[in-house]
């Protein structure tokens, strides 16, 4: 299924996208998608036997928002493939981004005041459906995601490298992680490892990679991270970034500044665009 939440900020009510594309108003059966929803096995069968009979929506002009409510956590693995590994010259690294960093998949995005280094970063972003805490393999890993998403891990550089102390001040600042445009159950995808990603900047592609090339795989991402904290349902994952960001390029590098476009997409997942403006 593609879920996702449509409508002004703060109001978003659950939808579905059905195989004919199709927007279909969920609002009658469950309140939200949220972490409650991914856990819950019964609701989500109801969601599927009933979609051919819910009611359409006219999506023209409407907003989509992020496709997940009440996110309990991002955490995010950084330097996850080899190519964008080797062009930093670091070793993985396993930091957070706030809930309310998130915004929806084309809302516009903010540069920080004093930003000279805000970069870009595609990314696949996990969500967890089932408890984890302790888990013995990657299969395991894989038994916990409900599903998956569209994610842009906006960064600043400047503040997350140069400023001293952890990457999180240059990854939490406001709008920083666009998510959507579905939360696309893990059953419709047949292997997360076999999903091509790509970004574009005013047009240019920048970014197009694949995730065959993450160090660690899905379920190992899991596995691994749930041994150093519980995941809870409606906790995300964001997997990493191919290469291609602006902080691995030749001087001058292409950081972003207010006025530019970033496109992104994730192959069955879905695309981003947003506008970048001042904060």
């Amino acid at each position: 299924m593609k879920l996702l939440r449509v409508g002004t900020a703060g109001q978003e009510r659950p939808a579905l996208l059905d195989a004919e594309g199709t927007l279909r108003d969920l609002s009658g059966l469950v309140a939200d998608i949220d972490g409650a929803l991914l856990a819950d096995g019964a609701a989500l069968g109801r969601i599927r036997a009933a979609a051919g009979e819910l009611p359409a929506v006219d999506g023209a002009g409407l907003r989509i928002g992020p496709p997940l409510a009440r996110i309990g956590k991002i955490v995010c693995i950084g330097l996850n493939y080899h190519d964008h590994a080797r062009e930093t010259g670091a070793e993985p690294v396993i930091f957070f981004k706030a809930a309310d960093t998130v915004v929806g998949p084309n809302d516009t995005v903010l540069v920080p005041r004093g930003s000279v280094k805000t970069d870009w970063e595609v990314e696949l972003a996990v969500v967890i459906g089932r408890t984890a805490r302790y888990l013995e393999s990657a299969e395991e890993g894989l038994a916990h995601v409900a599903g998956y998403a569209v994610a842009h891990d906006v960064s600043e550089r400047e503040f997350q490298i140069e400023r001293g102390g952890t990457w999180d001040k240059g990854k939490n600042c406001e709008t920083f992680n666009p998510l959507g445009p579905w939360l696309v159950t893990a059953d419709e995808v047949a292997d997360p490892q076999d999903l091509s990603l790509r970004l574009w900047v005013n047009g240019e592609l920048k970014q197009d990679g694949t995730t065959a090339e993450q160090i660690f795989p899905v379920g190992e991402v899991v596995r691994y991270v749930s041994h150093f904290m519980t995941l809870h349902p409606g906790d995300v994952i964001n997997t990493g970034t191919p290469a291609g960001v602006a902080l691995g390029r030749p001087e001058p590098k292409p950081y972003l500044r207010a006025g530019d476009v970033v496109e992104l997409e994730i192959a069955g997942l879905g695309r981003q665009r947003q506008e970048f403006n001042g904060a």
